[in-house]
């Protein structure tokens, strides 16, 4: 089952036509991923952005609420892909955009990977992509 996030599209988001900037998607993955992280009471000042992809699908205008759905696709032995949908919620829930991203567990001091620790391993595996 996917990490849920609620998001209120702010006018800062938007351009000049009301709809959201596509650079506004990659914050609102950020906020999910960061979010998605806390829950787990993983430390995510010890996460760094490898990889990040997105496909838009749908306009998202302002005064949209718009939901992330976070999952795990896979973990390795640092790091953690992700995949997220971000859809516009109104009457139904429409995809807006699909997100991949692969985090890193870094140790900043010694400019290395670490392993992602055992127990954050199991916690991951609850939100799996099937």
């Amino acid at each position: 089952m996917p990490y849920r996030t609620d998001i209120q599209v702010r006018f800062a988001d938007t351009d000049a036509l009301g709809h959201v900037n596509n650079s506004a998607f990659a914050h609102y993955a950020e906020h999910a991923r960061i979010e998605f992280f806390q829950h787990l009471g993983g430390r995510v000042g010890g996460l760094i952005l490898a990889r990040l992809a997105i496909d838009f699908r749908r306009q998202v205008h302002f005064g949209t609420t718009v939901m992330v759905e976070t999952e795990v696709e896979r973990v390795g032995t640092s790091s953690i892909a992700l995949r997220q949908g971000i859809y516009a919620v109104g009457d139904t829930a429409e995809v807006a955009a699909e997100v991949e991203s692969v985090v890193v567990h870094f140790d900043y001091k010694t400019n290395q990977p670490r392993r992602v620790p055992g127990g954050l391993r199991g916690k991951l595996a609850a939100f799996a992509a099937l």
